[in-house]
């Protein structure tokens, strides 16, 4: 039966194209996905600063959270815990660096600070010049001495020039006292000081951002560090150099989880719709098969077989085109900064098994489906059964349908009586997928009702040609509905998650508004010096001026059942003072209670609570004063100061006015205006992310629809030919061709209407109170007519063709 296999494969090149075409592209995604995970997964970052240094050492950045109450817990329980991030660069104390050149083999302990720094209009980091042998680069000129740089060849300063150099919220006057080569190319330019400038600005005096160690062996200097901080070496050392590296590799891994899921449950129906369809138009030739002689199991293997053979050469193509494409969707994601650009992509053999299998489990699954049916059918009643549809509501197809729907409205419930806030779309999401497999699985049968529904509109628009797109649509409602299915699901798919994400931008943006009563801003990448403040506080104008800094806190106690590994968002200002603390009612605390709280870079702090406020549910963050939040930032400093209008002031001449105090500062300054579009971009950049994925898995779609469409209007040459013999003319045939084009793209976009209203009215409900999304009306209109265009092309354009000649000619070519 094999042999049998190629031998038709090699008369049925369309079905074999088809079929193809589908796994191939689904194979593909899932592939690319698996590289991005493993990229995820991996984090390898290549060293740069710190790539002389065999061992490194820098601090934990990880954060160990109970994930039950330990109070509660019995002593003799074993705890569980999960990691968070700590979200600002965690240090080391500088006298570990002692302790560490008393190592038996140690040969040198050099410590390392970074931080940012301006010179002139060019953006680099400052670091201490005796670092410098970390990388190790070498000097043309002199080292240099307080007053003194040292700056990176790339930059194109003279030795000698003296030039103004901003970090740590000053600008000093300093003179280039050499020039600095790396012996690889860099991220980031450098710029060195003296040890002693260096350690005041770098912001945080007493620690080091990472050490390295030389000579000595790693279990040794592992047990000198012990608690302390990690030791890293080989390619983790660019975990160190790079911190963010890692929280990013968590956020690419759970994209390519969730965009490689997606792909695969498309890919399943895509396949399974796909194959069903090339074995339902051959029920003639599986027909006389077993009116023959064939069994059951020979038909069955031979129907295997044909699948597992274009499966298999679909799967080799896009295991080998498999890292191109995810090798082009990281190289997107880095240049739009939702990954470090210099985190590596890997891609190994483990991405392409995990897509091979996939794609083939998905095939063999769906020729299982497809070559059952025709397989069971007794020999006599053969010819009678591939004339015309019968059963199509199976067992299978129910039981899927039942838990589709029990799903997403299991998901509805939990997203309104849950849920808070945009992480509602975490369960939003999930529900489209569940609303429209479920619809698939019964679509033959919601084809023929929504056909009869749309009967009258149908026949009053288009006549006689109507009248027999009707009848065609219901007789051969399995053919039909494996063409609605593909164009539901790219409709349901593209409108809820397109009108998800514009709906979380808007309440995003409305809620950043809705709390920010500044009217100009006072901003600096180096972090503002407090005289800053004092200066704009004088500013004719200006009615009050406050520090504002985030970072991410986490609350140690009491515990709080609702912290997850991200911690809570945290916001300096400086109406606060002291160690008190603001909290949303939400949080379940009252005025005077006390919280221990680990800051961003990890240091323990006891606040109490000050005031107690109603934040934007989805939106709650913990207010502390800026004082003491910035010093425990990365950066060390406010890296904003928002500034109010005084009554009667103008906003214009309000930052004017900003602009002339400020002169000669390394500061920015802007309207309110600006405050704003800086935070929707930031939204911005998820939203290119999801309509990246996203889209990539709707092309998938699309294609299919094109595929299924073209293969089954194809096939129709011969029906073509017996119509226009009973009277019709050539142009009536192509009328009903499009009416039926028509009549799909109808159902299928009112099915996928209904699958994403599944789950956006909950979403909304949730964090608008409005069953509408926020967006403009135009994307869907757009969804619309680019399925309407799809549907009525991939069947007009075969329908042309196949009407092409005598339709004499056309009768005598078997089905």
């Amino acid at each position: 039966m094999f042999k049998l296999a190629l031998r038709t494969l090699r008369q049925r090149k369309g079905a074999f194209l088809a079929t193809f075409v589908a796994v191939f592209f689904g194979a593909l995604i899932v592939s690319a996905c698996g590289g991005l995970m493993e990229s995820g997964i991996r984090s390898e970052t290549p060293v740069q600063r710190l790539a002389a240094a065999p061992i490194v050492v820098g601090g934990q950045q990880t954060l160990k959270l109970p994930k039950d109450d330990p109070a509660t817990l019995d002593p003799d329980d074993k705890h569980k815990f999960e990691n968070g991030t700590l979200a600002e660069r965690v240090g080391v104390d500088a006298a570990l660096a002692g302790r560490l050149r008393a190592v038996p083999g140690v040969t040198n302990v050099v410590g390392e600070v970074s931080f940012a720094a301006q010179i002139g209009s060019a953006s680099a980091f400052g670091h201490a010049w005796d670092s410098a042998v970390l990388t190790p680069y070498s000097l043309q000129g002199q080292a240099p001495r307080s007053g003194e740089v040292v700056v990176d060849a790339g930059l194109g300063i003279p030795v000698g020039a003296t030039l103004p150099v901003a970090a740590h919220g000053e600008v000093g006057q300093y003179r280039v006292s050499g020039i600095a080569t790396a012996p690889q190319t860099m991220r980031d330019s450098a710029v060195f000081f003296s040890t002693e400038d260096a350690g005041r600005l770098a912001g945080h005096p007493g620690e080091f951002d990472t050490i390295g160690v030389f000579g000595g062996d790693v279990a040794a200097v592992t047990a000198a560090v012990g608690d302390a901080g990690v030791v890293m070496t080989g390619t983790d050392r660019g975990l160190l150099e790079f911190p963010e590296v890692d929280k990013s590799g968590e956020n690419l891994i759970v994209l390519a989880a969730v965009s490689g899921g997606l792909s695969a449950m498309v890919m399943v129906f895509v396949v399974a719709g796909t194959l069903s369809l090339s074995t339902q138009q051959r029920q003639r030739e599986l027909a006389l098969l077993r009116a023959i002689g064939t069994t059951p199991r020979q038909l069955r293997r031979m129907v295997l077989g044909e699948a597992l053979v274009v499966g298999l050469l679909a799967v080799g193509a896009a295991i080998v085109l498999g890292p191109v494409l995810g090798r082009w969707l990281f190289d997107q994601l880095a240049a739009n900064h939702v990954v470090p650009d210099v985190l590596r992509f890997e891609q190994g053999w483990l991405p392409a098994t995990v897509a091979a299998g996939a794609s083939l489990l998905a095939v063999v699954a769906a020729a299982f489906v497809a070559g059952r049916r025709a397989s069971k059918v007794r020999p006599t009643e053969a010819l009678a059964e591939a004339a015309v549809e019968r059963r199509w509501l199976t067992p299978i197809r129910l039981v899927t349908a039942i838990l589709c729907f029990a799903g997403g409205t299991a998901l509805a419930i939990v997203t309104v009586a849950v849920m808070t806030g945009p992480v509602a779309a975490s369960t939003s999401g999930p529900a489209v997928m569940l609303w429209a497999f479920g619809l698939a699985a019964i679509s033959p049968g919601v084809t023929k009702v929504m056909a009869t529904l749309l009967r009258w509109p149908v026949q009053a628009i288009s006549g006689v040609t109507g009248r027999v797109a009707l009848l065609n649509t219901r007789v051969v409602a399995v053919r039909t509905a494996g063409a609605v299915t593909p164009i539901m699901l790219a409709v349901g798919i593209a409108t809820a998650n397109i009108y998800l994400q514009t709906t979380q931008e808007a309440v995003s943006n409305q809620a950043y508004t809705e709390d920010l009563q500044a009217d100009a801003v006072v901003a600096s990448p180096i972090g503002l010096d407090p005289s800053v403040v004092n200066r704009v506080r004088a500013v004719p104008g200006v009615a009050s001026a406050s520090e504002y800094v985030t970072s991410t806190v986490f609350v140690e106690k009491p515990f709080d059942s609702n912290q997850d590994k991200d911690g809570w968002p945290a916001i300096g200002v400086s109406e606060l003072t002291g160690t008190t603390v603001t909290v949303p009612d939400t949080f379940g605390r009252h005025v005077g209670d006390t919280l221990s709280l680990r800051l961003g870079d990890g240091t323990p702090v006891d606040v109490r609570v000050g005031a107690v406020v109603r934040q934007r549910a989805g939106f709650e963050s913990l207010v502390l004063p800026a004082g003491l939040l910035a010093p425990h930032t990365t950066l060390g400093l406010a890296p904003q100061l928002l500034v109010r209008a005084a009554p009667g002031v103008d906003a214009a001449a309000l930052t004017s006015h900003l602009r002339e105090a400020t002169a000669g500062l390394p500061v920015q300054v802007g309207d309110r205006g600006v405050l704003i579009a800086a935070h929707a971009k930031g939204n911005e950049v998820g939203a290119w992310v999801n309509y990246l994925l996203v889209g990539m898995i709707i092309a998938y779609t699309v294609i299919s629809v094109v595929n299924t469409l073209v293969m089954a209007t194809g096939k129709r040459r011969r029906e073509f030919g017996l119509q226009r013999l009973s009277g019709f003319t050539r142009g009536q045939v192509l009328r009903m061709a499009g009416v039926e084009g028509g009549l799909i793209a109808t159902i299928a976009i009112l099915l996928g209407t209904a699958t994403a209203a599944g789950a956006i009215v909950p979403f909304c409900l949730v964090v608008t109170g409005s069953v509408l999304p926020s967006g403009p009306i135009a994307i869907y209109l757009t969804v619309l007519a680019i399925a309407v265009v799809l549907a009525l092309v991939a069947i007009l354009v075969p329908a042309w063709a196949a009407t092409r000649g005598r339709a004499v000619d056309a009768t005598s070519i078997g089905e």
